[in-house]
């Protein structure tokens, strides 16, 4: 109020006292649906009150305006059912889940949408970052008492696992995606979660395999008649991921023109085990030139698997999968990575994970002679610079004439009679396939 004249200031019309010797005011706004409602603000005072009115009331002028605004928690509920699923693939949308439900809203699911600040977010970030999540999920006190060894077996013994910097980054990039939709949606003027600065964790550099290690790998595996070979190859040669070469089919594979087509992939997500057609990116549906070495590894598999479909009669499911067990089913990633494993310690070669023989993938290509141009597509490269700042790493002659001995003999093997398959490595049963 006007101390001089006895009249109310501008807006403060709409002030009035409200419980406990607070106030409150209103601001008409249009809201993002095209009603006009009334947005109330509240504070202690009358210059409190004042000083959010005004700031309403800029923003109502500036476009609509939510007049109830969820808590986070409610709108990672939508976002995630309305945005995310649809719209992303299983298991990045599973990702985004577990993401929302372990390291978001136990911290911030009760802040309204449009009350979190920088400092909240902040705060929040460093906890993440120094909280024992083996604490914070229980997961010491989930397993069998004889099996305890941390939290909860003993008071105050915490293992202290925390997450990496790559983990609290992730959850950094849900919560500013989430809070991007909702600037979208015009629930919320800005997003916090972009004001914040963070350091970006190191990545690991992976240390995959010589061309020696690959082709001594692939050598005992061929030699010992191992059913996966095939994927190993395939895996090796043209860097396809593990989910691509497991969701491989037959209709996918041209033997008349050589050629490959990644369109599959097979993943577990949920506890389910899905074959999708999402590819990760355009590039990733190219259609592929085969290497000789593969056409031949494919075809001894296709001869390999005819055989075992004779073995199993009517137990057989018919899949159409390039790589199933003795019954026809598709084979569990997990089981897949356990395979790769032992087939490791089998070659004596250093145990990897199976996404690092990608990087081993460009000089098994050069190994092999193939030309730059298709090894560029092999890659999935966009540009052939790429191609040869990866592939000018020229393996020996002795390694150049062991992997094109392999594939010669691949090559000039006759299809494998029954008798011949009898000490290949036994194809793990439907029974073998469950998850552990």
């Amino acid at each position: 109020m006007d101390r001089v004249s006895g009249k109310r200031g501008n807006g403060e019309g709409s002030i009035y006292p409200y419980r406990n010797g607070g106030f409150a005011a209103y601001v008409w706004v249009t809201t993002p649906d095209g009603k006009r409602k009334r947005k109330y603000v509240y504070g202690k005072t009358r210059p409190e009150v004042h000083e959010k009115w005004v700031k309403l009331h800029a923003e109502a002028t500036k476009g609509p305006v939510a007049t109830k605004v969820p808590t986070l928690e409610q709108y990672l509920t939508y976002w995630q059912r309305e945005v995310v699923e649809p719209n992303l693939r299983p298991l990045t949308a599973a990702t985004y889940e577990t993401i929302t439900r372990l390291h978001i809203v136990p911290y911030l699911g009760g802040k309204r949408l449009d009350r979190l600040t920088v400092r909240d977010l902040r705060t929040w970030l460093n906890r993440l970052a120094a909280t024992c999540q083996c604490c914070a999920q229980g997961k010491d006190a989930a397993r069998p008492e004889k099996r305890r060894r941390c939290c909860a077996k003993e008071k105050g013994r915490c293992c202290g696992k925390a997450l990496s910097a790559r983990s609290v980054n992730d959850a950094r990039t849900v919560l500013r995606s989430a809070l991007g939709n909702a600037v979208l949606e015009e629930l919320i003027a800005k997003n916090v979660a972009q004001l914040i600065k963070v350091k970006r964790p190191r990545r690991k550099r992976p240390d995959p395999w010589s061309v020696e290690e690959a082709c001594h790998f692939l050598e005992r595996a061929e030699a010992e008649g191992d059913y996966l070979y095939a994927a190993y190859v395939l895996v090796l040669v043209l860097g396809l991921r593990k989910g691509e070469v497991l969701g491989l089919t037959w209709s996918d594979v041209n033997f008349d023109s050589g050629e490959l087509r990644i369109a599959h992939q097979l993943q577990r997500v949920r506890r389910q085990l899905l074959h999708s057609d999402v590819a990760k990116t355009e590039a990733s549906e190219a259609v592929l030139p085969l290497p000789d070495v593969c056409i031949a590894a494919l075809k001894a598999r296709k001869e390999a698997q005819q055989s075992v479909e004779r073995a199993a009669g009517e137990l057989w499911n018919d899949s159409d999968f390039v790589f199933t067990t003795r019954y026809g089913t598709p084979i569990e990633p997990r089981n897949f990575t356990r395979e790769f494993e032992r087939r490791c310690g089998r070659a004596d070669v250093r145990v990897i994970r199976v996404h690092d023989t990608r990087h081993t993938c460009a000089s098994l290509l050069a190994a092999l002679d193939v030309h730059p141009r298709i090894a560029m597509q092999i890659l999935r490269h966009s540009e052939i610079a790429v191609t040869m700042e990866v592939y000018t790493h020229v393996p020996s002659a002795e390694t150049r004439r062991a992997l094109r001995k392999l594939g010669t003999a691949l090559g000039g093997q006759s299809p494998q009679e029954p008798e011949a398959q009898q000490g290949q490595t036994e194809e793990p049963s439907g029974e073998d396939q469950q998850e552990s």
